[in-house]
This record gives C-alpha cells, sequence and structure tokens, in this order.
C-alpha cells in the first residue's frame, strides 16, 4: 500500500505543478484588452512579452510607439469599441516558460464601417502560471516567434490570423 502510494504521488506530482489556471490567463488577459479601449498604453506595454519590449527598445520607446499609432488611428477615424477574450487554451511547457493561446475578438469603428477580427493572444508565464505576459499574434509577430522564443514548443499550434469582417 505505501509503495503504490508513493508511486502515485511521483505520477500525480509532477502533473499537478504544471497544472495551470486558465482562468488567471483570462482574467489577466482581460486586464490589457480593457486597457486597451480606456487608452491605458502603460498597462498595455506592461502586460506585453517583455522581450517584446526590449525588442521594440525598452517599455518607453514601445509606449511612444503605441501611443503614436493609435493617435494616428483615431485621427483617421478608426475607434476600438469592444474586445472579448475568450477562453485559455491547452497549456505548453517551453523551457522554463509555459505558453498557451487565449482568442481575442476586437470591434472597431472605421470610416468604411465597423468590424470585427478574432485572432490569438500567445501568453507567457515565467512564474508557473502566477503572473502573464501577452503577445498579439498578428503576422509581423507570428514569423518572429522562434526569435522571440528558442524554447518554443511545437505542440503549440499557432492559427492564421484571420482578416477582420464587416459588421
Amino acid at each position: 500500500m505505501k509503495l503504490a502510494l508513493k508511486v502515485l504521488v511521483l505520477f500525480i506530482l509532477p502533473v499537478s505543478a504544471f497544472a495551470q489556471n486558465p482562468t488567471v490567463v483570462k482574467q489577466q488577459a482581460t486586464v490589457v484588452a480593457n486597457a486597451l479601449l480606456k487608452s491605458d498604453y502603460k498597462t498595455v506595454v506592461d502586460h506585453t512579452y517583455p522581450k517584446a519590449v526590449a525588442m521594440a527598445g525598452g517599455k518607453q520607446k514601445m509606449l511612444q510607439m503605441i501611443t503614436a499609432g493609435i493617435n494616428q488611428m483615431k485621427a483617421q477615424g478608426f475607434v476600438f469599441e469592444k474586445a472579448t477574450i475568450g477562453e485559455a487554451g491547452n497549456f505548453y511547457k517551453a523551457g522554463n516558460e509555459i505558453h498557451c493561446l487565449i482568442p481575442e475578438a476586437i470591434v472597431m469603428k472605421t470610416p468604411q464601417g465597423r468590424f470585427a477580427s478574432k485572432n490569438n493572444l500567445l501568453c507567457v508565464s515565467a512564474d508557473g502560471g502566477k503572473n502573464w505576459s501577452f503577445l498579439d499574434l498578428n503576422q509581423g509577430t507570428i514569423n518572429s516567434v522562434r526569435t522571440l522564443f528558442p524554447n518554443f514548443n511545437s505542440n503549440l499550434i499557432i492559427p492564421t490570423p484571420q482578416a477582420p469582417v464587416k459588421l
């Protein structure tokens, strides 16, 4: 009986140590989505995958780039109306990190009408799932995944981003 208990603990402990809480990922991703809607780009940058922030020249530089880009979009009549975060997918071990995808739906008002886009965020945790950073998976970032994540787990399949749909 004691041997059976030890064997059971040996098999369950590694699984439970890797067990993640999808609710935590969704809550933290929702904070970022809401920050985008409120023009709180500092919060967006604070929750962006750190290596991507570094590649952009640091937090201040990324904040300036996002602010300038979105201000230019607003001047052209583009406005974020709604951002919705879906349910986190499977969790994958990738070196010292944990990765998963979470769907994001954005509705944007443009001079040509309202458009909806559905894409994914790559969610990354370096602390066992307590805190998550995010990377919007547009075509450019998908092409950079291997550079940003040398230990990327190839079992995590990234879907091709979808073109926005007119509502």
